[in-house]
């Protein structure tokens, strides 16, 4: 008997230590974040509140590196963050820029310019970075200004503003580019 108990401590003992010996990967560089329209929707949240949309993206750092030409490289697509391609959720349709886009699921890749970006919507999911991009997936593409932001933006950032009603402006910054994109709903 006491040659069974032992034997079940020391195998008790040997999976609780293979369970505590479990590695994980670092905490990821250019960290996850999303952001809702209206701004702060989950947060601010009131019964009977529906969203409008909701990015899901990484936050690719500065890192006192280039951005403008060279982390967001000009005239080539973009995933428009880090990692996995932006994924944005349209609860309903959605204008952008004056082109209407059905409510759904889509990857958001960019082809940024000094003064002007291309912003794609593509039905193709699920993709890390835009190395896989193909352009016949693409489902709606605008063309909004670029400028300078008032100040640096060490991490990508995308967050809404809204613009009156049934109107908004989805904002992407990093380092001093700002770029604005128009929608309604």
């Amino acid at each position: 008997m006491k040659i069974l108990s032992l034997f079940f401590l020391l195998t008790l003992s040997f999976c609780f230590s293979n369970a505590q010996a479990q590695s994980f990967r670092g905490l990821d560089k250019s960290p996850l974040d999303v952001a809702y329209f209206p701004d702060n929707f989950a947060h601010d949240r009131k019964a009977g509140d529906e969203p409008v949309m909701k990015v899901t993206y990484s936050r690719p750092q500065k890192n006192n590196r280039e951005v403008a030409g060279n982390l967001i490289p000009y005239g080539k697509v973009w995933r428009t963050g880090a990692n996995e391609a932006t994924e944005i959720k349209l609860f309903k349709d959605v204008t952008f820029a004056g082109k209407k886009l059905a409510k759904g699921t889509y990857s958001v890749f960019s082809i940024p310019s000094e003064s002007e970006w291309t912003i794609i919507f593509s039905s193709d999911l699920d993709y890390w970075g835009a190395y896989k991009y193909d352009e016949s997936n693409d489902v709606l593409r605008v063309s909004t200004k670029a400028s300078k932001g008032s100040k640096s933006v060490e991490a990508f950032t995308i967050q809404f503003e809204q613009d009156g009603s049934g109107k908004g402006v989805m904002k992407m910054a990093w380092d001093e580019v700002l770029v604005e994109l128009p929608f309604t709903y």
